[in-house]
């Protein structure tokens, strides 16, 4: 899947064109603070946002700190979760995060990806979540859409996530680092998509690497005759 590396002005049309398209680009989980968005986050991995966002739109107006989770115990947080895959380590590893956060950091979230990462259930993708979309830090957090647009497109060739990671973070221009990573995942969710990409509505197809989009709908540049 892997395409030949961009060129600085091809990443530079790239996110320019997802600027406009979404000039506000946001998460699509539902969150009213960095404590609601860092468990949100932990209760997504191998689930989706909507099915996250269902069960939390019943969770948070009950409890939606450190403290009230913590006081729902373990069996009390299930039943808020329950319809999320691996919700019961989920729920462990959240009533224990919690129990940290109120003994260590008065119920607030930590902002050093070193302190996150010594959280339970959190892992580098959600720890630079958080970094990036609660904080506003520069960083980027590679889940499989992102890898996927970063290799296909040959915007950040990696073979695993920490490449890609790293690749992003060193091409991407300061102006766009900020908001690229929720750019690049609601393209890799909704245009870029696994199986049969919309490369035929894809507004960055003319700067994209990936030899196949053509087979996908992209339009081919027109070569132009010479006139004699």
């Amino acid at each position: 899947m892997s395409s030949k590396n961009m060129t600085k002005k091809q990443v530079q049309t790239f996110f320019e064109r997802l600027r406009e398209q979404r000039p506000t680009p946001q998460t699509e989980l539902n969150y009213s603070s960095p404590f609601e968005l860092l468990i949100a986050v932990m209760l997504s991995a191998q689930a989706t946002d909507v099915s996250v966002n269902k069960a939390t739109d019943k969770l948070y107006p009950i409890a939606n700190t450190a403290q009230s989770i913590l006081n729902l115990g373990v069996e009390g947080l299930k039943s808020y979760i329950k319809t999320i895959g691996l919700y019961n380590s989920k729920a462990e590893n959240v009533i224990k995060t919690c129990q940290i956060l109120v003994d260590q950091y008065q119920g607030n979230i930590p902002e050093t990806r070193k302190e996150l990462e010594a959280l339970p259930g959190v892992g580098r993708k959600t720890a630079n979540v958080v970094l990036n979309t609660a904080f506003g830090h520069p960083t980027m957090a590679v889940d499989t859409h992102i890898f996927r647009v970063g290799n296909r497109t040959g915007l950040a060739i990696g073979k695993n996530v920490l490449e890609v990671e790293h690749r992003l973070i060193k091409v991407i221009p300061k102006e766009f680092i900020v908001d690229a990573h929720h750019w690049l995942i609601l393209h890799g969710r909704y245009c870029c998509i696994a199986r049969k990409p919309k490369c035929g509505e894809c507004i960055v197809a003319d700067v994209c690497n990936w030899k196949d989009r053509f087979e996908f709908g992209a339009t081919k540049p027109i070569k132009l005759k010479e006139i004699h």
